[in-house]
């Protein structure tokens, strides 16, 4: 199969750093045009300067702003143009008591999580669905089927979006755009590094620490390990391409087998 996506305009969002950046370098890697979002400026220059020296094929356009807010997702939108391919890949997480959980906690994962995604969505369906064209990938996970006993309103905020994916598609329905989610398992980042310390011991070195989270906290992946970003950006970029043309509405595991379950 080859993934071939000349000519299209992919906006990843939270893609200067790990998940995000594999998918970024991932699409770009497959022809499209690839707007690198990032809340700083600096931050966005600096990385699209590493992607282009490891492939200086990528066309890859700056798209700062913070797509938590509405200001910042206008500037963003502005700065890329019509978009093809939405990937909302931006989310936070962490790790709580769920009786410590604050109403502001609880509000501010779901704003992040859920209604960035949203209001990306609401601002370009209507451009894809009136070209015939387009693919939403909304990045989920494990923890919107497991939820984490640690960490509740990470996995409430998931779930929502698996909602959020299946309801736009039927909006979509008919129209050649697709809308999915991807549930991506626990995934090699350094955000989840720091996460994974916090959970055991510190003075372990990063292998032995992987292994003891995964033998703790995560037993029942099939994989066994964490799973690297570049795997779940392999899936993306099939899902965003028209090799997918038949999978719309779904949630798409990328899970290592960590989801128990045999339908997804």
């Amino acid at each position: 199969m080859r993934i071939d996506l000349t000519g299209r305009t992919a906006l990843v969002t939270g893609s200067t750093q790990g998940i995000g950046r594999a998918i970024a370098a991932t699409l770009a890697d497959a022809g499209a045009r690839v707007a690198i979002n990032g809340r700083s400026a600096s931050s966005v220059a600096s990385v699209i300067e590493q992607l282009q020296s490891e492939n200086p094929d990528r066309t890859l356009v700056a798209a700062p702003g913070d797509v938590t807010t509405t200001d910042g997702t206008d500037a963003v939108l502005a700065a890329v143009g019509p978009v093809d391919v939405l990937v909302n890949n931006l989310g936070i997480f962490g790790a709580e008591e769920a009786l410590a959980i604050s109403d502001d906690e609880w509000r501010r994962y779901f704003e992040v999580n859920v209604l960035a995604a949203v209001r990306l969505i609401r601002a370009t369906l209507p451009g894809m669905k009136d070209r015939g064209w387009g693919r939403v990938l909304n990045i989920a996970s494990d923890s919107a089927v497991v939820i984490p006993a640690e960490m509740i309103h990470y996995g409430m905020s998931k779930t929502a979006l698996l909602a959020v994916s299946r309801g736009f598609a039927k909006d979509a329905a008919g129209t050649g755009v697709t809308v999915n989610s991807v549930l991506a398992g626990p995934t090699h980042t350094g955000g989840v590094e720091t996460f994974v310390y916090e959970l055991v011991d510190s003075a372990l070195p990063w292998e032995e620490a992987q292994r003891e989270f995964m033998r703790l906290h995560r037993p029942q992946s099939l994989l066994q390990r964490l799973i690297e970003p570049e795997e779940i950006a392999n899936m993306v970029a099939y899902l965003a391409s028209p090799l997918a043309s038949a999978t719309t509405g779904a949630a798409v595991r990328v899970d290592g087998g960590y989801i128990d379950s045999i339908v997804p």
